[in-house]
């Protein structure tokens, strides 16, 4: 068996109202000075925590102005609030982009290293400052994983930082948080988790200690996405998606993802496309491309999204990708990039973009030329 690393929060807390346990650990370490990052539709969520700490005196900032695919340039914009406002520790709460940029001014608040210097994988010379992650939406499982993503404006292209570094020293998955996330972006981010789980276990460098999250992903998102977007309120339904999208973050520090976050990136880096809209449009035409060079796999992965066993693993596969193009369009995600204001005459210069990220399509079952790239867009229209 080939050896692999896995690296995961110090503490990791899973449970509907375990907000509260992040402040009562919080106070219990004498840390001073917290910078909170978050959205505004969070605030009222969190506010009465955020009291229990400023009763006990702690000093805290709170920036809640992060975009939705923040650049470089409104990284270093937050980072110099953090460093104005002598932050000792951070903690995100909000969604993939939140704690993204949280993981990040953590990292860089005491450092000479400039951000633009560390994409890629094991840049980042030291750690940071304590910080903490609460996701407030159920996809991207950045609370738990080594990878924080910017948009780099230079090129128009959203680039990944890896680094043990990144990993938060507390996560505190709380499904209450979720509970008043939209519909469309309930279906957004539960598909990009949903994608997370599907690439780990079909990629190139799949492992026995990984699938176990990747399949029980699987399982929890396929049962639960369409139930959560029709009802937020759907306790039942939150924990189980909170839950898979755990387990996918759980899956993109060791295996990572593949082919389908490496498309959709251009989407995102020209087009402002959400991260995980992106995903969800490309999904089924990228597992599609992929069957022929691991069909058992993806015959398995569509067992775990509950479809019947076929007469054998090519028709059982079939299947799965079925069921991701039925399961898409039943949480409204469309099935052509023209519903998303993607022109065809960009294809060629997305797939060219596409080709730059090979920290991701090293990791897919199959080879995927540029060639390959634009087919695959142009399935899409």
């Amino acid at each position: 068996m080939k050896a692999i690393t896995l690296l995961q929060p110090q503490k990791i807390v899973f449970g509907t109202g375990c907000i509260e346990t992040f402040t009562e650990d919080y106070k219990k370490m004498g840390l001073q000075r917290l910078m909170v990052l978050t959205a505004p539709p969070i605030l009222p969520l969190i506010e009465e925590p955020l009291a229990n700490l400023k009763a006990t005196d702690v000093s805290i900032e709170i920036f809640q102005d992060i975009l939705a695919e923040p650049t470089v340039n409104d990284f270093k914009k937050i980072l110099e609030v953090a460093r104005q406002f002598k932050a000792d520790s951070v903690v995100g709460i909000g969604g993939g982009s939140v704690l993204d940029v949280t993981k990040l001014v953590a990292a860089f608040i005491n450092s000479a290293q400039q951000v633009e210097d560390c994409f890629g994988t094991g840049f980042i010379k030291a750690k940071g400052l304590w910080f903490a992650c609460l996701p407030t939406t159920a996809g991207t499982g950045s609370e738990v994983s080594p990878n924080a993503i910017l948009l780099d404006e230079r090129d128009h292209l959203k680039k990944g930082i890896v680094s043990p570094f990144l990993i938060a020293d507390a996560a505190y998955v709380d499904p209450k948080l979720t509970w008043t996330v939209p519909a469309k972006v309930t279906a957004d981010t539960g598909m990009d988790a949903l994608t997370h789980c599907i690439e780990a276990y079909t990629n190139k460098f799949a492992h026995p200690s990984v699938d176990i999250y990747a399949l029980q992903g699987i399982r929890l998102i396929a049962a639960n996405l369409e139930r959560a977007v029709k009802n937020g309120k759907d306790q039942e339904a939150r924990e189980a998606l909170a839950f898979g999208s755990l387990y996918g973050g759980l899956c993109l520090g060791p295996v990572n993802t593949a082919a389908v976050h490496a498309l959709s990136y251009p989407l995102g880096g020209e087009f402002h496309i959400p991260h995980g809209l992106s995903n969800a449009i490309l999904l089924p035409s990228v597992m599609k491309f992929n069957m022929p060079a691991n069909i058992k796999r993806h015959a398995e992965v569509a067992i775990a999204l509950g479809c019947q066993p076929g007469k054998n693993d090519e028709e059982t596969a079939q299947r799965g990708v079925d069921f991701i193009y039925r399961l898409a369009a039943a949480v409204g995600i469309p099935d052509k990039l023209t519903a998303l204001g993607i022109p065809q005459t960009a294809v060629d210069g997305m797939a060219k973009a596409a080709m730059q990220v090979q920290r991701l399509l090293k990791n897919n079952p199959r080879e995927v030329t540029e060639q390959d790239a634009k087919d695959i867009y142009n399935s899409l229209y």
